[in-house]
């Protein structure tokens, strides 16, 4: 068994990785290519140095660790916030729209039907029907005053 180590070899890393590349195409994940990526940078650089089969292990073991997260980095999607600023945060969008009360503000609470939900509202007594601006939301709570 040591013997196999003991005659690893620049070319022996080369090929190994080509063969994880290739299996990365038969079973695709993007894992096996990390791998073969790992072992091809040994071999290149075993071409240059002479290590030992010791080191050159350790070296594909850092390789392939390190391949996780330049991977993670490479595969995070890319969010632009520019198309969708509102995404998640469905009440920041309600700021500054106007809408018509549902239910009278009494006591400091009313109702306002937005779409098809009805949103809690707090402020000055309103009657029902009266068009009223959001001017800060809290949670699931909007706060509003007279348009």
């Amino acid at each position: 068994m040591s013997d196999m180590f003991v005659s690893l070899g620049t070319w022996n890393w080369l090929i190994f990785g080509f063969i994880l590349m290739a299996l990365e195409t038969i079973a695709p994940g993007v894992f096996l290519f990390w791998l073969g990526l790992a072992a091809l940078l040994v071999g290149l650089i075993s071409f240059a140095v002479h290590l030992s089969w010791q080191i050159q292990l350790v070296m594909f073991a850092v390789f392939a660790a390190a391949a996780v997260p330049v991977w993670r980095r490479l595969a995070r999607p890319k969010v632009d916030e520019s198309a969708s600023p509102f995404l998640n945060k469905r009440t920041e969008a309600l700021l500054g729209r106007e809408f018509t009360l549902e239910k009278p503000i009494i006591d400091g609470n009313g109702t306002v039907r937005i779409g098809d939900t009805v949103w809690r509202v707090a402020g000055p007594d309103t009657p029902a029907g009266t068009r009223v601006k959001v001017v800060q939301v809290d949670g699931a709570n909007l706060t509003v005053a007279a348009a």
